[in-house]
């Protein structure tokens, strides 16, 4: 697992990063990742992406274990999300910037990686709208994580390869 690390922004600062996030659908967390990488070369965003996944899905368990189910259920959609645009980078330089950009990519990588990406896939968009909605249960998130754990590993074993 990666180390995290916590940055104090004054609080308008964070409000607007979180409003700027809101407008193309990140969360506060993914969009200042997103920032973070931007400038990198296109390997280090790559792993940088994948490293955020892994961390995603450890910060999921961690959420899970103290009850913050939607929390958690947000990490896993995050982890998804984030494997797919190292991917999307790692096999055509192409970065990703909306949910549906992710969605149309999603489709290639099941085309190569097997029909289980969409169930992925679905997971992990369950867990998003979990996150808004506040209705799935942490069972729900504990089976989106598997799925959205071997998206992650399958992808990693890939750009490794």
């Amino acid at each position: 697992m990666t180390s995290s690390v916590i940055i104090k922004l004054p609080r308008g600062i964070a409000k607007k990063l979180e409003q700027e996030a809101k407008k193309i659908g990140l969360n506060l967390e993914e969009y200042i990742l997103e920032l973070a990488l931007r400038d990198l070369d296109p390997s280090e965003r790559i792993w940088g992406h994948i490293e955020a996944s892994k961390d995603f899905l450890e910060q999921a368990k961690e959420e899970l274990r103290e009850g913050n189910v939607r929390q958690a259920a947000e990490k896993v959609w995050g982890a998804a999300a984030l494997s797919i645009k190292a991917y999307a980078e790692w096999r055509e330089g192409r970065r990703l910037a909306s949910h549906g950009e992710l969605w149309e990519y999603r489709r290639k990588l099941e085309e190569e990686l097997g029909g289980w990406v969409f169930d992925a896939w679905m997971a992990a968009n369950g867990m998003h709208i979990c996150f808004y909605e506040g209705w799935c249960s942490g069972k729900d998130v504990e089976e989106a994580l598997k799925r959205v754990r071997k998206l992650v590993s399958e992808i990693e074993r890939k750009i490794k390869a």
